[in-house]
């Protein structure tokens, strides 16, 4: 049942939609077709904070901080209360993996501050979301990107040796590095900072997933675990302890712009129904024991396995949420552990608690009202006894 504070914020939210442009990340169903992949030049162009050779910038430097004052004015402020919908007790910091939201820092980072720090371990897979794969001509591949570090607002995050060894160990067909890809692409940066002010030595293996068929995923996600398990064997890392998956999603995109409204329109009646769905498939296919099952029972909630460029549910993970579901299942099993149980957390959404006020150059980059709104779930994986 949703909280009566969700209720109480109706009126608040029930307004004309706001004049701020909608970008790639607010247009999650509608990609850019045939438009054509950027040069280098001309992606940078598009970012906030350009990348240099070496350093990978900030494509979105108004939806998330920047700068380091930003940053630590987030991470206070969205500890705060009210909380976003809870959906189960917090477990220990030290998880193995973790699925979170990409969303701008004003709607999201309560979210994002409850969960991101439960990853502790220093070296993080992050597998993301691929928005603009049409454009790039993107399928069937593993992204990984070629800097030596990424931006962000606590100083730069270290790019792990561990790309460079996984990539040479995949088939050649699965793994490419592409780092205009992620120049295109924010749905990394957005966890990685909060990775960054949780542990400031963390480094990061960037991995942007497109579209792709749930067979060819379950391919992909073997060879990758298979090479991540005989790393960590070669340098004696610990899942959890060492190392950990983190997965990029925002779920269901919700509104007419979304072209997703099969509760109607909108208003608080849509807005209910849609969060019992998004709750549901969290509930179903996310919670307990990772399985082959599970995955393919979320693939096929959220695309049609058939033609998996087509939505059911908007949720823009429809293709990293699986893929890191298998990477994880298969680096435990190879490793020897028990399968890592997914334990549901928080089920956020950018219209049930008011927008952070950062100031500092954070805002947001698209609206949020009860006719436009995107949910925020968070699931953590651990392993041992239930």
């Amino acid at each position: 049942m949703l909280r009566t504070a969700r209720t109480a914020l109706t009126a608040a939210f029930v307004v004309a939609v706001s004049l701020v442009p909608l970008r790639a990340r607010a247009q999650a169903a509608v990609y850019p077709v045939g438009s054509g992949r950027p040069t280098a030049a001309e992606a940078r162009k598009e970012m906030g904070i350009p990348s240099t050779d070496e350093v990978r910038g900030q494509i979105d430097n108004i939806g998330y901080a920047s700068k380091p004052e930003a940053m630590a004015k987030v991470w206070s402020l969205a500890a705060m209360p009210p909380a976003p919908l809870s959906l189960g007790n917090l477990p220990a910091p030290g998880v193995v993996g973790l699925i979170g939201p990409h969303d701008d820092y004003v709607y999201a980072a309560r979210v994002d501050r409850r969960i991101y720090p439960l990853v502790t371990a220093k070296t993080v897979i992050v597998v993301g979301v691929f928005h603009r794969y049409r454009r790039f001509g993107a399928h069937d591949q593993m992204i990984f990107d070629g800097y030596k570090r990424w931006r962000s607002p606590d100083g730069d995050i270290t790019v792990s040796a561990l790309r460079d060894e996984l990539v040479a160990a995949l088939p050649k067909d699965e793994a490419v590095k592409d780092s205009v890809a992620h120049d295109s692409e924010h749905s990394i940066e957005a966890i990685a900072y909060f990775l960054k002010h949780a542990r400031p030595d963390v480094e990061i293996v960037p991995i942007l997933i497109p579209a792709a068929s749930f067979p060819r995923l379950t391919s992909m996600a073997a060879h990758l675990g298979g090479a991540l398990a005989a790393a960590m064997k070669k340098h004696k890392l610990v899942l959890g302890r060492d190392v950990a998956v983190v997965i990029s999603t925002d779920g269901t995109h919700y509104g007419d712009d979304f072209k997703y409204v099969p509760f109607g329109e909108g208003g608080l009646a849509a807005f209910e129904k849609a969060m019992a769905q998004d709750r549901k498939l969290v509930e179903d296919t996310l919670a307990g024991a990772l399985s082959l099952d599970k995955a393919k029972q979320f693939f096929a909630a959220v695309v049609n396995p058939d033609k998996p460029d087509d939505y059911r549910m908007p949720w823009c993970g429809r293709f990293s949420v699986p893929f890191g579901l298998m990477v994880l299942a298969d680096v435990a099993q190879k490793l020897g552990m028990p399968a890592p149980r997914g334990l549901p957390l928080v089920l956020g959404v950018s219209v049930d608690t008011p927008q952070l006020k950062v100031g500092e150059g954070v805002g947001p980059t698209a609206p949020a009202n009860l006719y436009h709104f995107v949910t925020q779930p968070g699931v953590a994986f651990v392993t041992g006894r239930p």
